[in-house]
């Protein structure tokens, strides 16, 4: 197994937590994991989920509650369609009340690795 293939299902791991009705951003997920200058790497591992059913990768925006990932997904508003199936009022690919929303592991799993 590759090392990125080992911080890939860390990385899937705790995405898998991420409650419903909750996001979290790629950065937060890099600083849970000890590795706070990785936040590309996350975005690199989410878009490598997408046939991973169990990885609810739509819950993964960056810091500012933007989807930059939306182009990963199939369709043409796919991310945003699952987020609002879940209550998360998207405007012009942005999460309103990001901060009423947003997940941080490190408050939420201070005991999960």
């Amino acid at each position: 197994m590759k090392e990125s293939d080992n911080f890939f299902e860390k990385v899937y791991k705790v995405v898998r937590l991420i409650p419903f009705g909750r996001v979290t951003s790629y950065g937060a997920i890099a600083t849970f994991l000890g590795a706070a200058r990785s936040a590309r790497m996350v975005g690199w591992a989410m878009n490598k989920s997408h046939n991973l059913e169990d990885v609810p990768a739509h819950r993964v925006v960056n810091r500012k509650g933007l989807l930059t990932g939306k182009h990963h997904f199939d369709g043409t508003n796919l991310m945003q369609q699952l987020l609002e199936n879940e209550g998360i009022v998207v405007v012009e690919f942005q999460i309103q009340d990001f901060e009423k929303v947003f997940w941080n592991p490190m408050n939420e799993l201070p005991n999960l690795m």
